[in-house]
């Protein structure tokens, strides 16, 4: 996938919202070094960086794109920030970090056990991990209108091969893999989230910018009227509120652990 990260970074108000609460649950003290892993455009790296002056943030991410965008948007703003392209599932750090954190971002890998035995790596003795991403049944509306593209008469010859984009998953499955890379979980659970878009035009910016898997598969030409005719059918079910307001409902898996020693 190909990332526009400057696209992306004009319309994630939303998950940098939700990464804000995330933080907050880090209760930082200023002197952690921090790995995020899927920092994206860079916004809420940045904001972690601020909040340890002592210590140091390292975000990565699998898109050069990204890491290109958010290293410009950043230079020489924070001495203890830097960004790194680099594949969650294949982590090259040996205990470094005394927090790992992630949001809106390891969904988009299927098999989370390489990723976390790379976090259990990263950690030094008695560090945490804090994650949140989409859990399962998140963005089930959405997802059932992609579900029935094969079979329709405009789309259905991009669709042919099932797509496999995302891992959503549940508590049960999460706490098994944190034990079997040797982290000790404290929590794991859904949470019901209502991302709300404004109207027609912020639910197709979401569209556009995040579901990759499948608006990259339709040639480039015909991208916006397939955006266009995915938000159709959306609101034709899920129609915008008093406020002119589209609601989709999300489901978030985060997570807690830590890593044992002293």
């Amino acid at each position: 996938m190909k990332w526009d990260a400057e696209d992306y970074s004009r319309n994630s108000l939303a998950q940098q919202m939700w990464a804000r609460e995330l933080i907050a649950k880090l209760q930082l003290r200023g002197g952690e070094s921090v790995l995020d892993i899927g920092c994206g455009d860079g916004k809420v790296t940045g904001e972690i960086a601020v909040l340890v002056r002592e210590g140091e943030v390292v975000g990565i991410d699998s898109s050069p794109e990204m890491v290109e965008f958010a290293s410009r948007e950043f230079s020489g703003s924070l001495s203890n920030l830097a960004f790194l392209v680099g594949d969650a599932r294949a982590l090259d750090f040996d205990q470094e970090f005394n927090v790992v954190f992630s949001n809106a971002t390891l969904h988009w890998v299927i098999d989370h056990r390489p990723v976390l035995g790379g976090i259990s790596r990263a950690l030094k003795p008695a560090g945490r991990l804090l994650l949140q991403m989409g859990g399962r049944g998140n963005a089930a509306d959405i997802l059932s209108l992609m579900d029935a593209l094969p079979a329709d008469s405009r789309w259905g010859r991009y669709f042919q091969e099932q797509v496999t984009a995302y891992g959503f998953y549940g508590p049960e499955e999460y706490v098994g893999w944190l034990r079997e890379a040797g982290l000790t979980p404290v929590r794991a659970e859904l949470l019901e989230r209502d991302m709300a878009q404004e109207g027609k035009e912020g639910l197709a910016s979401w569209v556009r910018t995040t579901w990759l898997p499948f608006t990259q598969r339709v040639p480039e030409e015909r991208r916006d009227d397939f955006v266009s005719d995915i938000v159709e059918r959306y609101v034709r079910s899920h129609p915008p509120d008093s406020d002119g307001l589209v609601h989709v409902r999300m489901s978030r898996l985060e997570v807690e652990a830590t890593k044992s020693g002293s």
